[in-house]
């Protein structure tokens, strides 16, 4: 039995993962937004272990949720899965950042740096990452005009990156990254057309299955199945200057291994 943290999992995908984990008798921390979110996950999967309440949208909001994950002991993995979607209007965070970029690269960096190290973790990209660039120059969109797609297609590149940072520097943590799908989720858009019904089996077999296909790291999957991602996200030298922005705007450094 493994003990896993689900960033972003009130509702959606990342609630589908707790649910099938926790039926297959994984214990399951969920995670909300806010107490109101945390009340409706606590009805809707009352077998989780419990709910971290706190918005990851602002620096100091993802500090005190690894905090709390902290406070709740270790955990044998962590899957990222907290994002917003590719729909979003630009819109300024209480820190100043594009609040795509805070919420689907720079809290997925802090809470990896912060949450004490598990055995596994687990990052959600996306399809549209194969098309993205990273951007690296211009991270925080003070150059372009917005383009709510664009910019959540290089946060999910960003999400790879990290994943395959994290592999490099971190030999002894399972670190691996996938895409769900496009999937009909309220992020998807009720005109999604993947299977929702493989959409979150990827993220919990990584995080909890015995399968020697899962025992891997700096991986990429999709359907539980390998598959390239953008080579940008293998690129070292990116993947370090993305290490380096975030820890930069966040104060917070990865540990190293």
């Amino acid at each position: 039995m493994s003990r896993i943290f689900i960033s972003g999992s009130s509702t959606g995908l990342g609630l589908m993962a707790a649910e099938l984990l926790v039926s297959e008798g994984h214990q399951v921390v969920l995670h909300a937004r806010n107490s109101d979110r945390a009340k409706d996950a606590r009805k809707a999967l009352p077998a989780a272990e419990a709910i971290v309440a706190g918005d990851v949208a602002t620096i100091a909001g993802a500090k005190e949720v690894a905090a709390q994950v902290n406070t709740l002991g270790t955990f044998d993995a962590v899957i990222h899965n907290a994002a917003v979607g590719y729909r979003e209007a630009h819109r300024l965070t209480a820190d100043g950042l594009p609040h795509v970029f805070a919420i689907n690269t720079l809290s997925a960096y802090i809470l990896t740096a912060l949450i004490e190290r598990p055995k596994r973790l687990v990052y959600l990209s996306s399809g549209m990452h194969h098309h993205a660039d990273a951007n690296l120059d211009d991270i925080l969109w003070k150059k372009r005009r917005w383009n709510g797609s664009e910019a959540y297609a290089e946060s999910k590149l960003h999400d790879a990156m990290l994943t395959f940072a994290v592999a490099r520097r971190w030999p002894g943590v399972f670190s691996n990254s996938l895409e769900p799908g496009w999937v009909p989720t309220r992020m998807g858009g009720p005109g999604a057309p993947d299977d929702m019904d493989q959409a979150h089996l990827t993220q919990a077999w990584l995080a909890a299955s015995d399968d020697p296909k899962a025992d891997v790291t700096g991986q990429y999957f999709f359907h539980m199945k390998r598959r390239e991602p953008n080579p940008q996200a293998l690129d070292p030298r990116l993947q370090d200057q993305l290490i380096e922005i975030c820890a930069g705007i966040s104060g917070v450094a990865l540990p190293k291994a």
